[in-house]
């Protein structure tokens, strides 16, 4: 069973407070599926909303068309694409998307026994300075790892 990340929304821990995850599955064609294990596939200005009542979408996320189609037009790389979850799991999900300022986005998209998973999001946006504190708290890590390697070797 490999869980290895083919995408990741690295912006995401950096502009967001996660505070839930939750694992999703992805209605998708098999074009896209193909696509998706090439690894071309971008969340960056993904989100995820509850556009009718019961059903949960991811928006935004870009599918590359598979480069080996014989259609290679027959698929909207920025379609809308239904996630697919328990419908306790939705009940919970959009009714913390309901909260003022929380929201949903995409972290990741994986492989599990052989079914596109993607794993989701919820949190609330960080402000100017906490983005500060984030980056200066990195950069105080990475000079403690680096005065520890030159300590050891």
């Amino acid at each position: 069973m490999n869980t290895k990340p083919v995408a990741v929304n690295r912006r995401a821990s950096f502009d967001y407070f996660i505070t839930e995850r939750f694992d999703a599955g992805i209605a998708l064609t098999g074009t896209e599926v193909k696509s998706i294990r090439e690894g071309r596939v971008s969340l960056n200005e993904a989100f995820v909303k509850n556009l009718s009542e019961g059903q949960v979408y991811v928006i935004g996320m870009h599918v590359s068309p598979y480069s080996h189609s014989q259609n290679p037009s027959s698929v909207d790389p920025a379609r809308t694409r239904k996630l697919l979850l328990h419908k306790s799991e939705i009940v919970k999900l959009t009714g913390m998307i309901r909260q003022k300022g929380v929201t949903c986005i995409p972290l990741s998209i994986y492989f599990k026994n052989g079914r596109a998973k993607i794993q989701i999001g919820v949190g609330e946006a960080k402000k100017q300075h906490d983005k500060r504190e984030s980056i200066k708290k990195k950069m105080d890590d990475r000079q403690i790892r680096q005065a520890l390697k030159r300590k050891a070797g």
